[in-house]
């Protein structure tokens, strides 16, 4: 299975009439319902205090997008107040539930210690807040909802911090899953997926929400390699660790999806174009949204964490 990037990409990019989307759109998540695509996406408007919000875009073909003027979801909650970042979207229970990175200090703070929040809604106009649904004191992020009940129960997969001494410990962050009756209160969580090949030592973490297939459930995943240091995010005020992102797959078991079934030794999809590889982020291809639609697998993507850009795989290859 590879992905084939759309040759008029990037799909979305900033917006220099919107002072909230003016420097970087990216990290979309995406649903289809009743012949329309859905986009929620990341958008920044200054890199000061590199402040997150959610804007709202539509399109019939899942191509070409319309957005709204203003940002749809803005921080508003304490555990909110710097950020509200690439949100992922889950049909279930005839709503479409948001899962979203939240940040209550400063995304340049070197204590910032992300969680992941939960909303709901029915229309794209009004969201109910469900609060925090991560562990407290851990960073948690990458958190992915299936878009059924399992075993008469709900389930998420997520990406803890894996620090010492916390029940989420391991060597590099990795994916696990969990359990809930009610999608607030999770429990048996358990590590599925830890980084196996060079591409993605530093770090793995969901993409977007599986989707169900015959053969077992398609989770698109990010993975991380360091390379060295790097000056690049925030006009240059930060030092980071420089690192590339890319994206491989998995094939889990449709009734227990704590099995991994198959998985790709070899990216998917990497930056290779100038759209990936400079940006506030550069060399990042990050896949957040995806949908199947007239037999073919749209992936959607943050490039350099700047753009928004689209993927494509034919049906019949979406076997490992």
């Amino acid at each position: 299975m590879i992905l084939k990037p759309y040759k008029n990409n990037p799909i979305l990019k900033p917006n220099q009439d919107n002072w909230w989307e003016s420097k970087a759109v990216f990290n979309c998540g995406v649903a289809c319902a009743n012949g329309m695509f859905h986009m929620l996406y990341r958008a920044i408007g200054e890199h000061e205090s590199y402040i997150s919000r959610l804007g709202y875009a539509t399109s019939r073909d899942g191509i070409t997008f319309e957005r709204k003027k203003e940002p749809i979801f803005k921080p508003k909650e304490e555990y909110e107040k710097w950020g509200c970042e690439d949100p992922r979207i889950t049909p279930l229970n005839d709503k479409f539930y948001m899962t979203y990175v939240t940040l209550s200090n400063s995304a340049l703070d070197v204590n910032c210690s992300p969680r992941t929040a939960l909303a709901s809604t029915e229309d794209f106009i009004g969201f109910e807040r469900h609060g925090l649904i991560t562990p407290e004191n851990i960073s948690d992020k990458d958190v992915v909802f299936f878009p059924e009940k399992i075993g008469g129960r709900y389930v998420m997969l997520h990406r803890p911090s894996g620090d010492q001494g916390t029940m989420f410990e391991t060597k590099r962050p990795s994916i696990w899953i969990a359990y809930s009756k009610d999608l607030k209160e999770w429990k048996d969580h358990k590590l599925i997926m830890k980084p196996e090949q060079r591409w993605e030592m530093d770090r793995i973490g969901a993409g977007p929400p599986p989707i169900r297939l015959k053969d077992g459930w398609l989770l698109i995943y990010h993975g991380v390699e360091s390379i060295g240091k790097n000056i690049s995010i925030y006009d240059g005020k930060l030092s980071v660790v420089k690192r590339i992102y890319r994206a491989g797959a998995v094939i889990l078991d449709l009734d227990d999806p704590s099995k991994v079934i198959a998985r790709t030794e070899k990216p998917i999809l990497q930056p290779e174009k100038k759209y990936e590889k400079e940006g506030d982020v550069p060399n990042t291809v990050f896949p957040s949204g995806a949908v199947i639609f007239k037999e073919k697998l749209y992936v959607y993507y943050g490039g350099a964490d700047t753009c928004i850009n689209l993927a494509f795989a034919d049906t019949n290859s979406l076997s490992l």
